[in-house]
Formats: structure tokens, C-alpha cells, sequence
């Protein structure tokens, strides 16, 4: 009987291993998932990092010394304007386009950066590449913005700055130097730091 007695524990022993044994692969399993879920995370936050808006994220500029091209289109009124009717005032040249979203993007910042520090002597020409004038216009006025834009039709200011990415843009001190160059959205950030000192001198 004894014999027996522990044939049985020994068979109860074994079929309950078999039912644990399972759970066990079951349990790892989770906490591998756990782990690799963990891990993932800091990268899907870089990853919508990299998708943020201007005002989040802005290329540093490249310092340049060159004469401003000879630029002259014609405003949203049909008025001839050049690069050199802004002499003595410190301009920022946006290229851009209605179709581009990083160009969306930075039209506020932009805008904001104009109305804190117009006053001072700064301007923002908004040059728009391509599209006809009326669509300019309905652009402007969506994103309200009081800068100067002028729609260019035969990219004429990409030619002239010798650079077909959108937006670039271009810092052109009171002298009519240009002293910086951008290839990407804008910051505030990078606007304080690189043009409001050009305003200061």
C-alpha cells in the first residue's frame, strides 16, 4: 500500500509540473514583452520628436559674407519691389511655398518674431515659389500675416540665392550683407539667437 500510495504522489507531483511548466513560459513571455515594450518607447518618442513643428525644432544657420543679390518681383498689389528698397534695415528672405509643411510650419514663428521686433528695424519678405497670386493672397490672410510677401512665379528668388530648397531663407544685415543662411524651418530660438543681435549693431 505504501508502494502505491507514493506511485500516486509521485504521478500528482509530475502532472502538476506539467501544469506550471506553462504558466512559467506564459509568465516570461509577458515580462520579455514588457522589456522590449520599454525599450521601444524612448525611440517612438524620438521619432514624433522629429515630426514637431518649427517652433520645436530648427536648423542652426550657416555664416555667410556676400553682397545681396539683385532681386526685384513685383508685391501682392502688383507694385515693383527689390531687395535694396530695404537698405538700411536688417531682412530676413523666406523662401517658400503654399504647398510645403514645414514652410506652414514656421509662418508663425516668423510672424511673431516680426511683431516683437519690427520696431526695431527688422523686416521679413515672404517669397512664395510658384503659386498664382490669389492663392498667395488667401494664404496671407489665413495665416495673417503682415510682412511683406511677394509671389514669384519664376522662382526667380531660388535662382538668385542659388538654392532650390524649401524654405531656405537668408539674413541680410543694414548694409545689405548676407550674413546668414538657413536650409529648413526656423526657431524662435534660432532667431534670437543670430538676427536680434544684427538688430543691436
Amino acid at each position: 500500500m505504501p508502494t502505491h500510495r507514493s506511485k500516486r504522489v509521485t504521478k500528482g507531483s509530475r502532472s502538476r509540473r506539467r501544469q506550471v511548466f506553462p504558466l512559467v513560459l506564459i509568465g516570461s513571455g509577458l515580462i520579455v514583452l514588457a522589456v522590449l515594450v520599454f525599450m521601444l518607447l524612448p525611440k517612438s518618442s524620438e521619432a514624433a520628436k522629429s515630426q514637431e513643428p518649427a517652433s520645436f525644432s530648427s536648423v542652426v544657420p550657416v555664416p555667410v559674407d556676400y553682397p545681396a543679390p539683385d532681386l526685384t518681383l513685383t508685391d501682392l498689389q502688383g507694385n515693383p519691389v527689390s531687395l535694396s528698397d530695404y537698405a538700411g534695415q536688417v531682412a530676413l528672405v523666406n523662401n517658400w511655398a503654399i504647398w510645403c509643411p514645414p514652410c506652414k510650419a514656421e509662418m508663425p514663428v516668423l510672424q511673431d518674431y516680426f511683431d516683437d521686433h519690427k520696431i526695431e528695424g527688422l523686416t521679413i519678405i515672404g517669397v512664395e515659389a510658384g503659386a498664382p497670386v490669389v492663392d498667395v493672397q488667401a494664404f496671407v490672410e489665413q495665416y495673417g500675416l503682415t510682412f511683406p510677401v511677394w509671389p514669384d512665379q519664376s522662382s526667380k528668388a531660388l535662382v538668385a540665392f542659388r538654392n532650390n530648397s524649401l524654405p531656405s531663407s537668408y539674413v541680410l544685415d543694414r548694409s545689405g550683407q548676407v550674413r546668414y543662411a538657413w536650409t529648413g524651418a526656423i526657431s524662435r530660438e534660432m532667431l534670437e539667437k543670430y538676427v536680434t543681435p544684427l538688430l543691436e549693431e
